[in-house]
């Protein structure tokens, strides 16, 4: 499993915003091209958004579905990238003062990456979602400050 964590210095309400809104992943999902389709009851549990990820000219379209959705406190996604299975995504949201301790979990859960599963991997994907994390913040903040 990869760890991440992140002050962000916004509060869980809007992080949450942030969360709640599936065409906004564009901006802050490393290695996202396009964000697709998003179900018009996202973030609800079942439901889906479904986006392109790739390097480059080599993509592939990627399907999220919510499984727990707990508003401004957590959102747990399975992320499916067939034909290399599915991982787990979650997203815990903690008020720190007037701000967000954000806590990301990443684990494999069917397909190659369960059989890879380990360092290696873990270290590149704690890599990713340290970018990505960084760019939630930026975003988050940027807006705080606009209002």
């Amino acid at each position: 499993m990869a760890r991440n964590r992140r002050l962000i210095l916004s509060p869980p309400s809007a992080v949450w915003r942030l969360l709640s809104d599936g065409h906004r992943y564009g901006e802050w999902v490393t290695g996202n091209q396009a964000v697709l389709a998003e179900d018009p009851h996202w973030p609800a549990v079942g439901s889906t958004i479904t986006f392109r990820v790739g390097l480059g000219p080599l993509t592939l379209d990627d399907k999220s579905v919510v499984r727990i959705c707990e508003p401004e406190r957590r959102l747990e996604l399975e992320a499916k990238a067939e034909p290399f299975g599915a991982a787990r995504v979650a997203m815990n949201l903690v008020p720190w003062g007037e701000h967000t301790l954000f806590v990301l979990d990443w684990h494999p859960l069917r397909g190659p990456g369960t059989r890879m599963h380990g360092l290696p991997v873990d270290y590149l994907v704690k890599v990713r979602n340290g970018m990505m994390l960084t760019k939630l913040a930026r975003i988050a903040v940027q807006e705080r400050e606009r209002l």
